[in-house]
């Protein structure tokens, strides 16, 4: 059976499920999106997704032509005709159609796009192992040109980036920013145990504002365990005793080696697996209903 696709209103097959060559969204990556995951029957940390992406829209003056019960109610719609108990949305906004133009005053009508469907962003095996990754040399996008809090259709800043890991042969890129500083990877947060405490970048170094981010390091001051955001570098992500990323696709995941070097004792390590195993928890129990 085809996915059902939701364009502004209407529902199409996955097969004629299409948007206009006009779009600003196309022609220019102008609109803006949310990777939302839905576990036992519920949509995780929705209204947190919602709040980022009117924050989104209103840094980019895009009207979102749909209220927030709407926006809901169309998404949980897709979820259920789409028979899927668990998976992942992509929610997107795009400036909608307008003229070859670079400016936005010539698109008049927004368009909503809702896509409900199953991801697996890596193979079960890195889970198991955890990743490698490796620094690369594209830079993060500084806030001061795109501020990394919109989280926009305009990835090509990641693309990049991760062009070099896959040369690499790495799981994935990490990014920094213009200082040095560690940012974040292609498309997840970065964490790091040092000390019995969780070290992330500050979200001025150049992190995205990322929702399971926020959600591990609630979970990991519920447990005791202390959290700071200060600047890092690769020499402490090199000399960290556990490491892992965190995103809406890949939920937490470890990593074991950076730039050939092993991190900790090269497996994931008990801090990681504890933050794995009540982020999982949480996700069962808590979130809208489909």
């Amino acid at each position: 059976m085809q996915l059902q696709i939701y364009i502004d209103g209407q529902f199409y097959p996955e097969g004629e499920a299409k948007v206009s060559v006009f779009d600003h969204g196309l022609l220019y990556g102008d609109g803006i999106f949310e990777g939302i995951r839905f576990y036992n029957g519920r949509v995780f940390k929705f209204e947190e997704h919602l709040d980022r992406l009117w924050d989104s829209a209103r840094a980019l003056m895009l009207n979102i032509p749909l209220s927030r019960e709407e926006m809901s109610a169309a998404t949980l719609d897709t979820v259920r005709r789409n028979g899927l108990h668990e998976g992942y949305i992509r929610l997107l906004v795009t400036r909608g159609k307008g003229n070859l133009g670079l400016s936005p005053d010539r698109c008049p009508v927004p368009s909503v796009i809702i896509i409900a469907a199953t991801i697996q962003l890596y193979p079960p095996e890195a889970y198991e192992r955890g990743m490698t990754i490796v620094t690369c040399a594209t830079r993060r996008m500084a806030p001061a040109a795109l501020s990394p809090a919109v989280k926009s259709l305009n990835y090509l800043n990641n693309i990049m980036a991760k062009i070099e890991a896959n040369i690499a042969k790495a799981d994935e890129g990490l990014m920094l920013n213009e200082e040095g500083y560690v940012a974040e990877c292609t498309g997840d947060n970065i964490f790091i145990v040092k000390g019995g405490q969780l070290l992330t970048p500050p979200l001025s170094a150049g992190a995205l504002y990322g929702i399971t981010r926020g959600t591990v390091m609630a979970l990991a001051q519920e447990s005791g365990l202390g959290v700071s955001e200060p600047n890092l570098t690769r020499y402490d992500l090199f000399n960290a005793d556990e490491c892992f990323l965190t995103g809406t696709g890949a939920e937490i995941i470890a990593v074991v080696k950076i730039d050939g070097r092993v991190i900790g004792k090269g497996k994931p390590g008990l801090v990681t697996e504890g933050l794995i195993g009540r982020y999982r928890a949480l996700t069962q129990t808590s979130g809208e209903p489909i």
